[in-house]
């Protein structure tokens, strides 16, 4: 599988306070991009995969949804989590 535990708690430990912190904002964001750059790759090589594309643009959401928290609550955090990911915004 892409995305097994150690790959997770890889992600949480560079970008979350700890591997254990599996909520906080930055370390979804995270994972979500992660995800998203996976889906990306495969709706490459089978462009008429509906499902995964649904999947793809529910995770770009809910991407957005906790940026756009993020900015309303910390905006350094957000600076910081977009400059690391090179997110476009």
């Amino acid at each position: 599988m892409y995305l097994d535990t150690k790959k997770k708690q890889e992600i949480f430990k560079k970008h979350g306070s700890s591997e254990k912190d599996t909520g906080s904002a930055e370390g979804q964001i995270a994972l979500f991009t992660f995800r998203i750059a996976h889906l990306t790759e495969h709706l490459k090589k089978n462009r008429k995969d509906y499902g995964t594309q649904r999947a793809l643009q529910l995770l770009v959401g809910k991407r957005r949804s906790l940026l756009d928290y993020l900015k309303k609550k910390d905006i350094e955090r957000y600076r910081a989590i977009v400059k690391e990911l090179k997110l476009r915004r």
